[in-house]
Formats: C-alpha cells, structure tokens, sequence
C-alpha cells in the first residue's frame, strides 16, 4: 500500500471525538488555550471545564473563546440540565491539563464539590491527568499514593517534565508541552494501548557523515525512516521520546508527532554525545541509526583538488589520492560498557544491525556474532543492499538476544516493523 493510500484510509476512517479539557488551578494554566486549540485543529470537539482556582490564572472567556462553547464551572449553575451528569455521559475522553496536587487529591477522594471532579466521577470514558506542581508536592508521600490510587483505577497519568518552575524553582513537576499531551490524548482516543506510559525511549535515526573537506563527506544510505518509525512507535504507546536524528529528510520528520524531541547532528562524535545525555534517564536506547565505523583522520580546510598542482594529469599517470581513517567509538558497546544513566536504574538497550553476508557467513551469522560482542539486551539484525533496508521500502527484522539467540521476528512496513520491535521493548520494560 502506498503513501498515499495510507493517507486516504486514515482520512476515511477518521472521526470527530467529544474532549472534555478540565483545567485546575495551577500557573500552568496558561498552556490550556493551546491544548484546546491542537484538540479542534485535529477535528475534535472540545468543552472546557475549570475550577474556580483556575479562574484566577486563566478567564473563562479566554477558554471559552478557544473552545468554542460556553464555560462551566459549578455543579449549581444549571441544575435543570443535571451538568453534573450530562457532561461525564458527553465525554469519549476527559483531560485534565494542568491537574494541580489539590485536584489530584479530590479526584483520588472520590470528592465531587465542583463540576470537574463530579464529571471524572460520573464518566466511564477514559481519563489522562498532566499534573503540574513544584517538586516538593509531586514528591510528597500524599501526592504519589493519591497518583497511585488514580492509576489503579485506570487514570492515565502523565508524567510532569523536569525544568524551570514558579520563580526560581528547578525540578520535576512542569507541565508538559501541549504537543505532547494533546498526542498522548489522541493516541488514547486511537486505542492504542500505552504499554510505555511513564518511560522515556530515546532512538536514533539516520546516518552520520564524517567531513573530508567543506566539501565532501563520507557517509552511508540510512534515510532514517526506520528510527522515525519507532520514534513514532514508542509515542504512541505513551512513551517521552528524543529523537537524536543524522540527516534525516525534512519530509520525513515532518511525520513525527510535535511531541517527540528532535535533536539533530551530523558526525558519529556528535550523535555519540548526543545519545548520552539524552540517555541520562532513559528507559530504553535503541540505535536504529547508522553510525560511521571511521572518519577521516584530518579534515582539510579547503577542497581537495583532484590533481595537485605539478602532479600528472593523466589516469594512467595518477595514483589517486590516499585516505588515511581512523576509528570511531563503538556507541552501543559504549552504552554497554559505560551506562550513561545516572540514577542507578537500568537502561534497555537494543541496537540494529545491518548485514549483507558474504563468503564467511550469512546475514545471522554475522548478526549472532555482533550481538555476542556487542551485549546489547537486543539487536535488530536486517539483510541491506539489492532494494532492501534503506528508504521507503518494506523491511524485515530477526531480534537477537545478548548470546546470539532469536528471541522474535518482525517484516512489513516500516511501521510495522516498528509496531512489533516496540511492543517486545514495552514487555521487556514491564519485566
């Protein structure tokens, strides 16, 4: 099937979805409007339900104006009409962004003394809450037994971002971005099951390329579109994903969610670096990018020029340049070898292979061979050359553990190899 096709099937089969956006009390209540507005651009209709605390950091007519129907507040302010009621039965998803400590807790209580928290309570569409809060609160032994009493009752709960808060404040407990919370929403409202939810996945994508002069590099035909595939993958289940991306094509980007991080570099040193910080507290790594072996061990200012001045001109009297290289890190043995986390946790790590075969062995034996001096928890092994592996074709994928052994199988689309490699990653992370 086609792109475009693809396209047409996702057009035909979308539907508008009824949103409820509840918005509690926190400064963070400035990023509702956006969130409101990403739900309607992508079709949907929303109704906007704060609480009075959030009336003092946000008007109604600013919320109502960028939902488009009117704002309620008040299990009181029409009785007639039962709100308290009819909006929980209205709604196919009910989000709450921000959900400050104070809703948290009345949500957890079962408490109904305003319209947002009698609309959780009545609802049977599914729930995602993004707190917002300073450190000390999220942290509080009151605030993570209320999120786990929430969780346990199906709540999906997003988890606060770590960055510049209230004042001076620094630390876990920032309201997500928009993009990200709106493409958590969705992806619920897809059915998708958000087997990541919580856990941070970072990928690479792409190729690197090692400069030989302002000019010329050497590089590889990674597009990349297998890393954006599990990028997207990953995000959909409910992961936070940075993207660490070596030339990848604009278009091909253009196809991420907003939510994911892009982060792009060009050299093998780069995406080293790169990976490692972004790794810091990652759940899961997985290299699906396509990193030089070696680079040029002097890099020329200016162009090379093919024939030096005084040298022969003539094929048959040039002797062609010579390139001397040297090695690069290994970044996944690096991974490894070095965990770059720094929390003490474990981090998933699951590289790609990419083989050819030759008169030594096949594209497994050699793929078993550099799982077993990589030790990576898994490796994507996949046949390239003659129209397979690289660019807009179907790929497929043997899955090898850290000793050699097959542990799955993958072939498709690249999504759908995708789709397969993340669901083996999420049940890996559960365990």
């Amino acid at each position: 099937m086609t792109a475009s096709s693809n396209r047409a099937r996702d057009v035909s089969a979308f539907r508008a979805r009824r949103i409820v956006v509840g918005v509690s009390g926190s400064i963070a209540a400035y990023k509702a409007p956006t969130i409101i507005r990403l739900l309607r651009g992508a079709g949907h209709e929303v109704r906007t339900v704060p609480t009075q605390a959030a009336l003092r950091f946000i008007g109604a007519p600013a919320l109502a104006a960028v939902s488009g129907s009117p704002v309620q507040t008040g299990v009181f302010d029409d009785p007639a009409a039962v709100e308290h009621v009819a909006m929980g039965e209205w709604a196919e998803l009910v989000l709450v962004a921000p959900a400050s400590a104070d809703l948290l807790a009345r949500a957890a209580a079962g408490r109904a003394d305003d319209l947002l928290t009698a609309t959780l309570l009545t609802t049977t569409a599914p729930a995602i809450m993004a707190p917002a809060m300073h450190t000390q609160m999220w942290n509080h032994p009151a605030t993570r037994e209320n999120v786990a009493t929430l969780r346990r009752r199906g709540v999906t709960i997003i988890e606060p971002d770590r960055g510049a808060l209230t004042g001076s404040g620094y630390g876990t407990g920032r309201l997500p971005e928009p993009e990200r919370i709106v493409a958590r929403a969705l992806s619920i409202l897809d059915g998708t099951p958000q087997t990541l939810s919580g856990q941070h996945v970072v990928v690479s994508a792409g190729g690197t390329r090692e400069p030989l002069d302002p000019v010329r590099y050497l590089g590889n035909r990674s597009s990349g579109r297998q890393g954006c595939a599990i990028a997207r993958a990953a995000a959909a289940r409910g992961a936070r994903v940075t993207l660490v991306s070596a030339h990848v094509d604009s278009t091909v980007l253009a196809e991420l969610p907003p939510s994911i991080q892009v982060i792009p570099v060009t050299t093998a040193l780069e995406l080293r670096d790169a990976v490692r910080d972004a790794a810091r507290d990652a759940d899961a790594v997985v290299m699906a990018a396509a990193v030089a072996d070696f680079r040029p061990a002097a890099v020329s200012a200016s162009k090379l020029k093919k024939h030096a001045p005084g040298a022969p001109t003539t094929q048959a009297d040039s002797a062609g340049p010579v390139l001397a290289l040297v090695e690069n890190p290994d970044v996944l043995a690096g991974l490894v070898t070095d965990p770059p986390r720094t929390d003490g946790a474990r981090t998933l790590v699951v590289g790609f292979a990419a083989e050819t075969g030759d008169a030594d062995g096949d594209v497994l034996t050699h793929g078993a061979a550099k799982a077993r001096r990589k030790g990576a928890d898994l490796l994507a092994v996949n046949a390239v050359g003659g129209g397979r592996g690289f660019g807009d074709v179907p790929n497929a994928i043997v899955v090898l553990d850290a000793s050699g052994h097959e542990v799955a199988r993958a072939h498709g689309s690249k999504q759908d190899v995708a789709d397969a490699l993340v669901e083996l990653i999420a049940a890996r992370l559960a365990h």
